[in-house]
C-alpha cells in the first residue's frame, strides 16, 4: 500500500514537482495460514465476499482441498487461477493469463488478489497486479523457503522476456505477506535445499549468528523441513524458528532503505554477480540456489585471494556449501564464462562490478578495482580447491526437475543467442582491467568500445550484456 503527496512549483520556464510516496505493508507470522480457526486471512476479504486466487498446479494440487474449505467455511466465494510458473513459464503470455482472470472476475480497484505458492508465482502475479489498472492490490502467501525468506522481502515483481531474466517488470509492495512455514512439511529436499543458500547469503555477508546457527544445525535444518517435519527435535526448530525470523528482518532492514533499488552497492547481491549465467548456460538449467551458491563459493575465493577472509573462514563457508549439497562449481564455469559475466554485470551496475564479498563473515565489502588476470587466477584457484570436496564441488540434486513448474529442457537455439548477446555486450579480454567501473576492452582510446556503441545507439540494440537483444531482435 502506498501514500502519495506531492507539490508544485512554477518556475520561469514552467513548473517543478516534488513528490513523495509512502510506501507500507506487513508481514505475519502464522502457522497454519488456512487452519479454519485461522480468520486473519479471510478477515482482509470480509468487505469484499470474495476472493481471486491465484496458485500455480503443484501447490494446488497438496492444498487445494484445504484453501476451498477454508474460504468456503469463511463464507467467501472463491474463484482460483491455477497457473504453471517457472523460469521457463514466467513469461508474458503467463502474466496475461493472470490478467485475464483479473478481467474476467471483475476485480475492484482496491481488491486484492490473493497470491499463494513460491517466489516465480508471486513476481509474475505481482507484476499483473502491478499493471492491471496500473495498481492492483495483492496479498501474498509464498509457500517455499525461497518465497518465505527471498522473495517475500522485496517489492520487484516481474516476468522474464525471452532469455532475459526479470526484464520487464516493476516496484509493486504488497498490503500484506502472511508467513506459514508449516508448508515446509511438503515441500521436496530439493527445494529446501535450494532456499538454505539464500539464507547463506545474507548471514555470509550481514549476520554472524544467523551463519553459526546455519553452521550448526544445517544438516538437521535441510532433512526436517526446517524443524517442520514430524518427529523434528524441538532444539531444531527453535533454531530454524531464529533463523527465518532473523533472516527475514535482517534483509529488511537492508531492503527497505533502497526498495527501488536506486543503490547499486546492495549487500543481498552476494551470490549474484555471475549467477545468472550459471543459471542459463547448462541445457538443463540450474536451480536458483546452486547457481547462487557456485558464486558465492567463488567469491569466497576471490575475498581470501584478497585476504579479506582468513583461510579458515574461507574453508568454512565452503563447507557450509558442501555439506548442505549446495554447488560451489560447474564443468561450464571458464574462464570464458566469467567474462561473459562479468561483462554482463557491469552493463546491470552502471559499470561497476559491486561483487559482494564477506569481509569478515558477517559483514560485506565491495569489489570495483580488479584486474581480470585476478579474476581468472581466482577461477583457476577454485577449481583446484573444488578437487578436496565430493563431486568436485558439485551440488546434489541441482538441476530443475518436475517440483520446478514450467521448466522444459533448455533450448539449445535460445542457449546460443544468449551466448552471442553476451559476446557482442562486451567480454572481457586478458588485457581488460576493471578500474572504479570503468571497463577497457582493447580499444583505443575507448573508440569503438561499447559504452561508445551504446550511447551512440549502434550496439545492435543490446542493453545488458547477457540479457540480449532489444525486443528479442537486432535493431
Amino acid at each position: 500500500m502506498s501514500d502519495f503527496s506531492a507539490t508544485v512549483e512554477e518556475t520561469k520556464n514552467g513548473f517543478h514537482v516534488d513528490g513523495y510516496e509512502k510506501i507500507s505493508y506487513d508481514f505475519t507470522f502464522l502457522d497454519g495460514v488456512f487452519d479454519l480457526e485461522n480468520s486473519q486471512l479471510a478477515e482482509c476479504y470480509t468487505r469484499w465476499g470474495r476472493v481471486l486466487a491465484v496458485t500455480d498446479q503443484n501447490v494446488y494440487d497438496v492444498y487445494g482441498e484445504q484453501i476451498e474449505k477454508y474460504f468456503k467455511h469463511h463464507k467467501l466465494e472463491l474463484k482460483v487461477h491455477k497457473t504453471k510458473i517457472g523460469e521457463k513459464a514466467k513469461t508474458i503470455p503467463t502474466f496475461l493469463s493472470i490478467v485475464d482472470s483479473m478481467t474476467e472476475f471483475g476485480i475492484y480497484r482496491k481488491e486484492p488478489v490473493l497470491v499463494v505458492g513460491g517466489g516465480l508465482v508471486t513476481d509474475v502475479a505481482g507484476f499483473a497486479c502491478a499493471a492491471y489498472r496500473r495498481n492492483t492490490n495483492f496479498i501474498r502467501v509464498p509457500t517455499t523457503v525461497i518465497g518465505l525468506i527471498d522473495a517475500s522481502v522485496s517489492i520487484k515483481v516481474a516476468v522474464n522476456y525471452g532469455n532475459y531474466k526479470n526484464r520487464l517488470g516493476a516496484y509493486h509492495a504488497p498490503m500484506h505477506t502472511f508467513l506459514d512455514f508449516t508448508f515446509l512439511r511438503t515441500l521436496p529436499t530439493a527445494q529446501i535445499r535450494n532456499g538454505f543458500a539464500e539464507l547463506i547469503k545474507i548471514s555470509t555477508c550481514s549476520h554472524l549468528d544467523t551463519f553459526n546457527l546455519l553452521d550448526k544445525y544445517c544438516e538437521q535444518l535441510i532433512d526436517t523441513g526446517f524443524g517442520r517435519t514430524d518427529g523434528a527435535p524441538l532444539e531444531v526448530r527453535e533454531a530454524a524458528d531464529k533463523i527465518n525470523r532473523e533472516g527475514i528482518h535482517e534483509m529488511l532492514k537492508l531492503e527497505t532503505p533502497n526498495l527501488h533499488e536506486i543503490g547499486l552497492d546492495r549487500v543481498i547481491a552476494y551470490g549474484h554477480t555471475w549467477s545468472p549465467m550459471h543459471e542459463l548456460v547448462p541445457e538443463t538449467p540450474l536451480r536458483h540456489g546452486h547457481a547462487i551458491s557456485i558464486d558465492m563459493a567463488y567469491s569466497a575465493t576471490l575475498a581470501n585471494s584478497r585476504k579479506l577472509i582468513s583461510d579458515e573462514e574461507h574453508r568454512r563457508i565452503l563447507s557450509l556449501f558442501s555439506r548442505a549439497g549446495l554447488s560451489m562449481d560447474h564443468p561450464q564455469f571458464d574462464e570464458d564464462i566469467l567474462d561473459k559475466g562479468t561483462a554482463a554485470i557491469l552493463k546491470t551496475r552502471d559499470g561497476k562490478l559491486r561483487a559482494a564479498v564477506p569481509n569478515p563473515i558477517g559483514s560485506c565489502t565491495f569489489i570495483n578495482d580488479i584486474e581480470v588476470s585476478e579474476l581468472n587466477a581466482a577461477l583457476r584457484r577454485h577449481k583446484e580447491l573444488m578437487k578436496e570436496y565430493p563431486r568436485n564441488g558439485e551440488g546434489l540434486e541441482a538441476y530443475v526437475d518436475a517440483s520446478d513448474t514450467g521448466y522444459t529442457e533448455n533450448n539449445k537455439k535460445e542457449a546460443k543467442a544468449l551466448e552471442a548477446a553476451a559476446e557482442e555486450a562486451g567480454s572481457l579480454n586478458g588485457n581488460g582491467h576493471i578500474h572504479g567501473g570503468s571497463l577497457t576492452n582493447g580499444h583505443g582510446n575507448g573508440t569503438n568500445g561499447i559504452k561508445e556503441q551504446m550511447a551512440n545507439g549502434t550496439a545492435k540494440g543490446l542493453t545488458n550484456g547477457v540479457n540480449g537483444f532489444t525486443n528479442g531482435a537486432k535493431a
